[in-house]
């Protein structure tokens, strides 16, 4: 079977508009997708430049192809199972800067370059001291950055039209302020002058993002099944759940000319332009996030492996369902019509038949995960309502009772803290000495009407009548 290299290259277009740092499969099936979805209506008419953002990565196997590669799309959609195959002629070609540096400085000289996007994980937007602008190239990325922005603004002798919008990708809060907060740092550091660092201000604009898909990468069991039916060999071949979400963030006085330069927005309604992104943060991490957290523990302890098996048992799903739909969105501030609609996506996201996602991956550092995504509902609900969420509060419980067995994976105190309460035989100082932990929580929990008795009665249910019977009574 002949390698993919040739196919459908003419339509891509010939401009190189975007360049971006990172090659890996998100990048590729997530914004490249959505970029060679644009190019499609009319709506950019470029193609993208890939940098490696570290000496080892794809960029030979990507160039071998000529840039082109095929995204599978696999997953439910209102309960029913939907493919979608796509094959992506965006990505122009790929450079390796730790070999390739003058070709990779070459796009400085590009007019029409205007759209930078990057994916060098949580670690990538790091200040590294020693990186200078000589390196060829730096090590940290918001050098790389600071670096090539420097050349561009000398190129073009500091031309207000010629700087770029800075889409980062990457999983922190506020990516895009954090690179250009850094970027700023190495300018100064370097002694820059002044009038670059107003050219950055102001000639340039870093972008927040929400980032949403999950991208499971090349299908090695099946590649060669879907070679077959592709009709070529794809070396590159990238699969993702069917599901996308995408916020990008700008400021206000901002917004119309971003939303103008790269508008993906007019491709799909799931991807959005605003000046504000929490309420669509928060709604990620409470519904989605905090879905998983408040449901895994207890599934485990039911004696399900996956989030597929959890969600085929009626009384899971249910108490799931509960959990989100009672107890979260009244507790969130978007339209009703909305955080259901995304609440029912979670659902046929859980549910995916493609993706096998287990239970004690998920439940990897749960107490800081408990407090970023679950405990903020259970405390605004008690506030808006007056009473506990049963559900959620029974989460607390069941994340007790995990951390008393030895599959739970966290930081040394925390697993140790564990085992030293559970030497207590009576419960109601378990978890009294639990909820008082601050540490864990950033407050007393004790301190929550009900929630030590709630938390108790509880944990005593597990431990007497087992889970799988107490979560009935729960859901019942």
């Amino acid at each position: 079977m002949e390698l993919l290299t040739k196919k459908d290259i003419n339509k891509r277009p010939p401009t190189e508009k975007i360049m971006q740092y990172g090659e890996g499969n998100f990048l590729r099936a997530f914004i490249d997708f959505f970029v060679d979805q644009a190019n499609e209506k009319g709506l950019i008419n470029g193609s993208i430049v890939a940098v490696q953002p570290i000496a080892q990565g794809m960029g030979k196997m990507i160039n071998d192809q000529n840039g082109l590669y095929t995204v599978v799309l696999r997953g439910l959609e209102n309960k029913k199972e939907v493919t979608e195959k796509r094959l992506v002629t965006a990505l122009n070609r790929c450079i390796n800067p730790y070999e390739e540096y003058d070709l990779y400085m070459e796009n400085v000289k590009n007019p029409q370059l205007r759209i930078i996007i990057s994916n060098t994980t949580e670690a990538g937007i790091t200040y590294i001291e020693g990186d200078t602008l000589e390196d060829k190239p730096p090590a940290s990325f918001p050098a790389k950055v600071t670096q090539f922005l420097y050349r561009r603004f000398t190129h073009f002798n500091g031309d207000a039209t010629k700087g770029f919008i800075f889409v980062a990708c990457e999983l922190i809060d506020n990516s895009g302020s954090k690179l250009k907060e850094i970027v700023l740092q190495y300018a100064k550091t370097w002694g820059l002058e002044a009038d670059f660092i107003d050219w950055i201000n102001n000639a340039n604009y870093f972008v927040n993002t929400l980032v949403d898909r999950i991208v499971t990468g090349y299908p090695k069991d099946e590649a060669e099944q879907l070679w077959e039916e592709l009709g070529y060999k794809d070396n590159l071949l990238a699969t993702a759940e069917i599901f996308h979400f995408f916020v990008l963030e700008g400021e206000e006085k901002n917004l119309e000319l971003l939303k103008e330069e790269f508008p993906l927005q007019k491709i799909s309604k799931s991807i959005i332009w605003t000046s504000d992104a929490t309420p669509y943060k928060q709604r990620k991490v409470r519904l989605l996030n905090g879905g998983h957290t408040m449901s895994v523990l207890a599934a485990h302890l039911c004696g399900k492996e996956t989030v597929g098996e959890m969600m085929q048992d009626p009384v899971l799903s249910e108490y799931l369902r509960q959990g989100m739909y009672n107890e979260v969105i009244p507790t969130l501030d978007l339209s009703k019509e909305d955080l259901v609609s995304f609440a029912d996506s979670v659902f046929d996201r859980f549910s995916n038949p493609f993706i096998k996602h287990y239970l004690l991956s998920i439940a990897l550092n749960s107490v800081s995960k408990y407090k970023a995504r679950v405990l903020p509902t259970l405390l605004e609900y008690q506030k808006r309502k007056g009473e506990l969420p049963k559900n959620i509060t029974f989460s607390l419980a069941a994340l007790i009772v995990f951390y008393k067995g030895d599959k739970a994976n966290d930081d040394t105190d925390i697993i140790d803290f564990f085992k030293n309460v559970w030497q207590e035989t009576n419960i109601e100082t378990v978890t009294q000495k639990v909820l008082a932990n601050e540490s864990f929580w950033g407050l007393d929990l004790n301190n929550v009407p009900h929630l030590t008795k709630t938390t108790t009665e509880n944990i005593t249910n597990i431990i007497n009548n087992g889970m799988v019977a107490t979560i009935k009574s729960i859901v019942s």
